[in-house]
């Protein structure tokens, strides 16, 4: 029994689940639903932004289930340690439990607002596209997967009702892009001109981010060094593979480009909301990385 349980959480991600969460929160506090003067002081209830964590949460476990289902005949070549070609978890066992995920974020969604059910249920249509066939192709799985990411986001801003500076979103959509690049050298090796374009995203990214947080007079010690540590953390594991195309290291720069989003999350909660919040955003790092210690990332 056990081993069928862990083959289902397995299944889930658990490491990833935090960095979908987290994007909420950025999301609530970008929405204007986090005082800036007040410590942990809410302009909304509570109890929408626990929701709203949790569908989001539940939208990444569904997609990433599905995934394992869409990808099992090639999992039993390429990966059959996981969960589905090891015989761990049934083929129609992972499509009802990867559905049944998807259903309940899109009907948590629907308890907060009609603008979070509608961006829900859009998300889900999206991570099923991407599952089935947009992953067949480059430039759309990596285009389709950054669209999943900035939804999300999405997600997180409409919790007052509204969708106030909702072209914010486009950043996850270039940051998940590249990272979505990077992660398909992860079995064979990489493409070093993908590897070469998710460099140039990557560092677009960072600027654009600099951008934002500068426009809302946010620059500060604590923002400029997230932002800092965040070019770090994903830069330096990106050049390595840029300079080898080696999969292990490939696998190291996409972890770290997974995990990282925490980060720039915590940047949107400092420039958008108050430092404690931001704080409150980062301590979903170390339960991420504590989690990706038990399970794999990818």
């Amino acid at each position: 029994m056990w081993p069928r349980i862990m083959g289902f959480l397995r299944l889930m991600r658990p490491a990833n689940l935090p960095t979908a969460g987290a994007d909420i929160l950025a999301g609530a506090a970008i929405a204007g639903a986090v005082s800036t003067q007040y410590a942990f002081t809410l302009n909304t209830a509570l109890s929408d932004i626990v929701i709203l964590f949790f569908a989001s949460v539940a939208l990444y476990a569904g997609g990433v289930i599905l995934n394992d289902f869409f990808d099992a005949d090639l999992d039993s070549i390429e990966r059959p340690e996981r969960a589905i070609p090891s015989g761990l978890v049934g083929k129609q066992e992972a499509l009802i439990f990867g559905l049944f995920w998807l259903l309940l974020g899109v009907f948590l969604a629907f308890l907060v607002n009609q603008n979070a059910a509608i961006i829900a249920a859009g998300l889900a249509f999206f991570i099923v596209l991407y599952d089935a066939l947009a992953k067949k192709n480059a430039f759309t799985g990596a285009l389709t997967m950054g669209v999943c990411r900035g939804l999300n986001l999405l997600l997180g801003i409409s919790i007052l009702g509204t969708l106030s500076a909702w072209h914010l979103a486009v950043i996850p959509v270039l940051y998940i892009f590249a990272i979505t690049l990077i992660s398909q050298g992860e079995v064979h090796g990489g493409n070093k001109r993908h590897l070469m374009y998710a460099g140039i995203i990557y560092v677009s990214v960072i600027l654009i981010v600099l951008y934002v947080v500068n426009a809302q007079e946010s620059l500060n010690g604590t923002t400029i060094g997230t932002l800092a540590l965040f070019a770090l953390v994903i830069l330096i594991p990106w050049y390595k593979a840029y300079r080898t195309a080696d999969p292990r290291l490939i696998k190291k720069a996409v972890v770290a480009g997974v995990l990282s989003i925490i980060l720039l999350d915590v940047i949107f909660a400092a420039s958008f909301g108050h430092i404690s919040y931001a704080f409150f955003v980062l301590l979903l790092l170390p339960i991420s990385i504590g989690l990706g210690s038990l399970f794999k990332v990818t």
